[in-house]
């Protein structure tokens, strides 16, 4: 029986390399993967889902409006289908993902972030922790050595930004992951991140 899987966590536990890894798997089985990639997640081109420690694959590019049902539907036949970024998907998306669950029977594995730089959800995960079959959480760890749940937008000075748009695509030199209590720490001005800090340790996968 098909499942539509949530994978979450904090930036830096190894999601695409879960992701691309998870694909593998499935094509040294012999099976057809699909990997679908959000058109504003631009950080390594269009059409390329590339981890932290180098290994990529090509995607299929989608946008906010696009029906991903339709679009699998299309590239018959599909074994598995994987989403990269998901926090970026709009409620109905992934309603459609249920549906390539139900309707076609095909596993969707979805990987992303739970909530943003403000501590709130994004609306894709929002709907991914309502209605996903399975909610498996990714770790990484703070550099407090706590384990790191949330994600703090920084300045070139290390502080928190608190304002601004819900999405800005960006890497470790403007987001980093860390516990709930550091993020109640830099987040209400108690203190800064330091450079030395922003690189965080290898993926804790």
């Amino acid at each position: 029986m098909a499942k539509l899987y949530f994978y979450y966590s904090a930036m830096n536990a190894g999601k695409t390399t879960h992701l691309l890894q998870s694909s593998h798997n499935y094509r040294e089985r012999g099976m057809q993967t699909l990997i679908l990639s959000s058109s504003i997640d631009d950080r390594f081109g269009q059409g390329i889902v590339k981890s932290r420690i180098g290994i990529e694959s090509p995607s299929i590019v989608f946008n906010q409006s696009e029906n991903l049902y339709d679009l699998v539907l299309a590239q018959d036949p599909v074994d598995c289908v994987l989403v990269d970024e998901v926090q970026f998907l709009s409620k109905p998306q992934v309603y459609q993902l249920t549906e390539i669950v139900d309707k076609m029977n095909i596993p969707v594995l979805a990987y992303g972030l739970r909530t943003d730089f403000q501590g709130e959800l994004f609306e894709g995960s929002q709907y991914l922790l309502a209605w996903a079959d399975e909610l498996r959480e990714l770790k990484t760890i703070c550099h407090t050595g706590r384990k790191a749940t949330m994600v703090v937008r920084i300045d070139d000075s290390g502080k928190a930004i608190k304002s601004g748009a819900q999405i800005q695509v960006g890497g470790n030199e403007r987001y980093v992951s860390v516990s709930r209590a550091e993020y109640k720490r830099i987040f209400h001005d108690q203190g800064s991140i330091k450079p030395s800090q922003i690189s965080l340790p290898l993926d804790d996968i």
